[in-house]
């Protein structure tokens, strides 16, 4: 599907539908990241933020509105890795830019709503590509991200990117399909 996908009255109530349920998610993102701002400790919250991002990212991949799924791994990749670190201050910045994040696709997603365009290009993006540079780099240590599913938690190792491995290039690679990098 194109990203004017809204101007086919087939999908348009689909495709409405699909705004409405993520900017729900959207704003318990938002809740999660509002807790964590007021208590650094509750670095588990980080987990469940990529939780629930992924569910917007695997809505927008059945709606093949890629710019939208791939702001959301971006989201999931961050919350994942971010909740394996336990140093307060960098869960500070990971709120900013997580804060970001979610600012860009509620952005997004009022572009499919009024246009059905996918554009970005006239969203302010350069300081969330700075900050987003800058953390991945603090991130390259952390080899294993884990995913809690009902009441077990699971630990798994995630797939690389990129052939090196590094999650450096794994949001490079990320921000380059979203014409960031």
């Amino acid at each position: 599907m194109s990203s004017s996908a809204l101007f086919d009255d087939s999908m348009k109530e689909i495709v409405l539908d699909f705004c409405k349920e993520s900017d729900k998610f959207l704003n318990e993102l938002e809740e999660i990241l509002f807790a964590l701002e007021e208590d650094l400790s509750q670095g588990h919250l980080l987990e469940k933020f990529g939780q629930v991002i992924d569910r917007i990212m695997g809505a927008a991949k059945a709606l093949e509105f890629h710019k939208i799924s791939t702001m959301c791994e971006l989201g999931k990749i961050i919350g994942y890795k971010s909740s394996q670190i336990n140093d307060q201050k960098l869960i500070n910045i990971v709120v900013a830019v997580l804060f970001d994040s979610v600012e860009i696709l509620k952005k997004m997603l009022k572009l499919v709503a009024e246009s059905g365009e996918i554009n970005i290009t006239g969203i302010s993006t350069s300081a969330f590509i700075t900050r987003l540079k800058w953390l991945s780099e603090k991130f390259q240590h952390i080899e294993r991200a884990s995913v809690t599913i009902g009441d077990a938690n699971i630990v798994s190792k995630e797939e690389p990117k990129s052939s090196t491995g590094n999650v450096q290039d794994s949001i490079d690679d990320l921000l380059k399909e979203l014409g960031m990098g």
